[in-house]
């Protein structure tokens, strides 16, 4: 959420490094309340009291700054996959907790996720984002490993793996575009939809 804390009370707070990470926060605010990735570092800095020239210390360009979001966006479905795994000890169920929060992940931030997944984050050189994106990736795949009885370490769990990933990101995307809307697309459709999924993988 924004925050309501007055320019004047925030500056102090920025001697301590932490201006980088504000700024990440109000792009990210900013972000929710669009449909697409249309942000302005003077804007922002505008927002939380600075000056451009303190942004530009942090990010070179737009581009430098939406790809620390879409790391933090990684980092934040990373999490809510794993917390809603982590509530269940049963592998398929975890697996399918996992699945539901990724859809769900995409449904709340949907402009979040199209930046994540957006062109320009695909050949990004930021290393961050990277990182991030591969922290996502890793979780996904110990939930395929864990419910299919696999070492996640081992070249077996690459394809369904990736299957699980195609599965979720094309259903989640799917849902953003509107494609889904004659189906219905109720946590009853994502749900029957991963149980099939995950059905289909423990015969493989």
């Amino acid at each position: 959420m924004m925050c309501t804390m007055s320019t004047s009370a925030r500056p102090s707070s920025y001697h301590h490094g932490n201006l980088r990470a504000e700024l990440v926060r109000a792009g990210l605010a900013q972000l929710a309340t669009q449909s697409h990735a249309d942000i302005s570092l003077r804007e922002l800095a505008r927002e939380v009291g600075v000056s451009a020239n303190a942004v530009y210390r942090h990010f070179a360009n737009k581009e430098a700054l939406l790809a620390a979001m879409a790391a933090e966006g990684f980092r934040q479905l990373a999490v809510a996959q794993q917390q809603a795994a982590g509530q269940h000890t049963h592998p398929v169920e975890m697996f399918l907790h996992s699945g539901r929060a990724y859809v769900a992940f995409a449904r709340q931030h949907p402009a979040l996720y199209r930046l994540m997944f957006g062109h320009f984050t695909v050949g990004s050189h930021s290393e961050e984002m990277k990182e991030a994106r591969e922290l996502a990736y890793a979780g996904l795949r110990d939930g395929v490993a864990l419910a299919l009885r696999l070492d996640a370490g081992t070249e077996a769990v690459t394809v369904p793996a990736l299957h699980a990933w195609s599965l979720v990101h094309g259903l989640s995307q799917l849902i953003l575009d509107g494609q889904l809307e004659t189906q219905g697309t109720d946590d009853a459709v994502v749900n029957a939809v991963l149980l099939q999924a995950a059905l289909f993988g423990r015969q493989l």
